[in-house]
């Protein structure tokens, strides 16, 4: 009954990841400035009804619209049924992290409402992208209002109507 060393505390700790996507890594993220527009993403749980039913969808607008702010702005987004795709714009990194985090929140809030549940709603971190050239923008523009084709949900328009894409008008 001899008792063996057990390997080094580093290798192989804490709570082991269920999911088969990786997640958004916990390092610092890039300063963010003024001028470029982000691509935000938030992905919610598995097991939640779909953020397009039309109980979920109209929560989660009002809560897109609640997250408006002088320092924080949603230009346009896209509701799939797991996952928001947001075009916003802030002024500065802590106006950007804020913004990202009260919108969770609420979007959380809203989703728990609408269900009438209670617990956690966002898989993750948010994922960022900033926009840095015109040409990204209107790139990470066409990925955000056509991201229903990706995901082969059926419209009968040929604009996503849970997305901010009847509002566009540049099209």
């Amino acid at each position: 009954s001899r008792r063996t060393r057990p390997a080094s505390p580093a290798s192989g700790a804490g709570r082991k990841r269920v999911a088969s996507r990786p997640l958004v890594p916990h390092r610092p993220r890039a300063p963010h400035v003024g001028w470029a527009p982000v691509h935000l993403t938030l992905r919610c749980m598995a097991g939640l009804p779909s953020l397009r039913s039309m109980e979920v969808f109209p929560a989660v607008v009002a809560a897109l619209g609640a997250a408006q702010g002088a320092a924080f702005r949603v230009l346009q987004f896209s509701v799939q049924d797991n996952h928001v795709h947001l075009l916003v714009e802030a002024n500065d990194s802590g106006a950007l992290r804020a913004g990202a985090r009260s919108l969770g929140i609420r979007l959380a809030r809203a989703v728990n409402r609408a269900c009438g549940r209670k617990g956690r709603v966002l898989d993750d971190r948010y994922h960022t992208r900033a926009l840095r050239t015109p040409r990204e923008v209107r790139f990470a523009l066409a990925y955000v209002l056509f991201n229903f084709k990706k995901h082969q949900v059926r419209v009968p328009t040929r604009l996503d109507p849970c997305s901010s894409a009847p509002w566009c008008d540049g099209f």
